[in-house]
């Protein structure tokens, strides 16, 4: 998943505006491939300048240490070099990019929190422990860095990101701007389709993969049809999670019903862990599924997959290919509608942890990945000349690319103001504003559960469901069997009191709504 550099003007979606908050009005955002560059040009010039008129004065040196979720770099330190010229003219910082694998995150964040190590900056996401972290005391509250060095974000973001994604009306994570709209589908290797006379037009349901799938397999057998690390048709079940994807208890954002439920007893989730075994027992799926580290982009750069299924939005299956070095070779299908949840105004943030010995200079920085262009492309993309030339805003990789390209823009700052890849759209960002339009708002939109009173239930959940929920969810263990036991060490661990809780503060968010 990548991001851009570039500012471009995007037009908020009413929909999204009258959904969340009635009372906000629409405004322009960056959303072209071109667009104006003095707001993120001359933002971030100086402290002084960048941060409204707010930084101290004399800033003394500091080093920020970012973590966030993706595979490291071989060219890391150099593009931390370049970074480090710009930082310390502009906020006299140098930074220190602290990567963490995908399949490593959990288990390394997990320690990195409740061993209080210092750090100024972590990744985060209502999919990704953000209810839960916050609990924790993980994440700095936002509310005067955001108003005193903040000022670049507040005018670029959408005014939905930031409301959707507060625990009891406070910020304390910055998101991406991104994308609103949520989509869920397949991405595929086109160019294998087109090999073996595949017509991916007749999939219009993840049952009808099947057929491809049965192909693929007879004429590539060393080719993995469909690449799972940890399961992935949870993205085609349109489940609200309102505000954590983590904690149990979902509703659905197809119809009006706001009764919180387990996932477990949705029929559409039965569905696809059913077709998750079957797939696995076929050979479709990966043995190592439930237990690989290697990310679906990565896996794509070995050659052997066929497709994942992943969150969609325009240009994804680009920005996989260009990731993985196979720019042209993806495509991608939707098979779902677009809706909108809090899982989107909340799906990629970044948190100043609580370790921080300097959240004023954290904060500085991550308003400068919202404004300041040069920035944003060199951390997200590496150096201009060596990862890439650059024609305009298009970028053209050089034999040097894999040596920097992270593939997580979509985690990093603001994706309107990067470049875009001569393999993708040139209008990538107008596409952006057009794929938002039309998305259908959940009832649980701008609601975040918060788990404060059900801290001891929320970490005995977390053991049963990484104990059962992948093996599961890629179709590496009998469901019928495994399924049962599943549900019942969850109630065992005070699923049942958590949904309660959910429901109470979800009843009390919508009644406040008038709802």
């Amino acid at each position: 998943m990548k991001q851009t550099r570039k500012t471009i003007s995007l037009v908020v979606l009413p929909l999204l505006v009258i959904a969340l908050f009635m009372s906000a009005c629409s405004k322009n955002q960056p959303s072209g491939s071109g667009g104006n560059e003095a707001s993120a040009g001359n933002a971030g010039a100086s402290a002084t300048a960048n941060d409204g008129g707010n930084a101290p004065a004399d800033l003394k040196p500091y080093k920020l240490k970012l973590v966030y979720e993706g595979p490291p770099q071989a060219d890391e330190a150099m593009v931390e070099d370049a970074l480090n010229k710009i930082l310390t003219e502009k906020i006299n910082a140098t930074i220190d990019i602290a990567p963490i694998d995908w399949g490593a995150w959990d288990d390394k964040v997990n320690l990195m929190i409740a061993s209080r190590e210092p750090v100024d900056i972590l990744f985060t996401a209502q999919w990704n422990g953000y209810s839960k972290n916050v609990a924790k005391g993980a994440y700095k509250e936002l509310g005067d860095l955001l108003d005193k060095y903040g000022q670049g974000i507040v005018s670029s973001l959408d005014p939905s990101f930031l409301e959707g994604s507060k625990i009891n009306g406070k910020n304390y994570g910055i998101p991406t701007n991104k994308e609103l709209a949520f989509a869920g589908g397949v991405v595929y290797r086109k160019d294998i389709a087109d090999e073996l006379g595949l017509d991916m037009s007749t999939v219009k349901t993840a049952e009808d993969l099947d057929a491809i799938y049965k192909v693929v397999k007879e004429k590539k057998p060393d080719m993995t049809p469909l690449y799972m690390q940890g399961g992935s048709f949870g993205q085609l079940t349109e489940f609200d999670s309102l505000g954590d994807g983590t904690i149990p208890g979902v509703i659905s954002k197809e119809d009006s019903d706001t009764t919180v439920k387990m996932m477990e007893d949705f029929d559409i989730y039965k569905r696809y862990l059913k077709l998750a075994r079957d797939f696995f027992q076929k050979g479709y799926i990966n043995k190592d599924a439930a237990t690989t580290q290697l990310s679906s982009g990565d896996a794509y750069k070995g050659g052997n997959v066929f497709s994942t299924i992943e969150p969609l939005k325009p240009g994804k299956a680009a920005e996989i290919a260009n990731a993985a070095g196979i720019g042209g070779k993806l495509d991608q299908i939707y098979l779902t509608g677009k809706t909108v949840s809090t899982s989107e105004t909340a799906g990629a943030m970044l948190a100043v942890s609580t370790t921080s010995k300097n959240p004023e200079r954290a904060m500085m920085f991550i308003n400068l990945l919202h404004t300041d262009k040069d920035i944003v492309n060199l951390l997200n993309f590496g150096i201009e000349g060596v990862h890439y030339t650059l024609s305009g805003d298009v970028m053209t990789p050089t034999d040097k690319s894999g040596q920097y390209a992270p593939g997580v823009a979509w985690e990093l700052g603001n994706q309107f103001l990067n470049h875009v890849w001569n393999t993708e759209a040139p209008d990538k960002w107008e596409q952006f504003k057009a794929f938002n339009e039309g998305a259908k708002p959940s009832p649980g939109l701008g609601f975040v559960f918060n788990s404060d009173s059900v801290k001891a239930e929320v970490g005995a959940l977390a053991n049963v469901i990484k104990q059962y929920q992948k093996a599961l969810e890629t179709g590496s263990v009998d469901t019928d069997k495994v399924l049962p036991e599943y549900v019942a060490a969850l109630k065992s661990a005070g699923v049942e009191k958590v949904i309660a809780e959910k429901q109470k503060q979800f009843d009390a968010f919508l009644a406040a709504k008038g709802k």
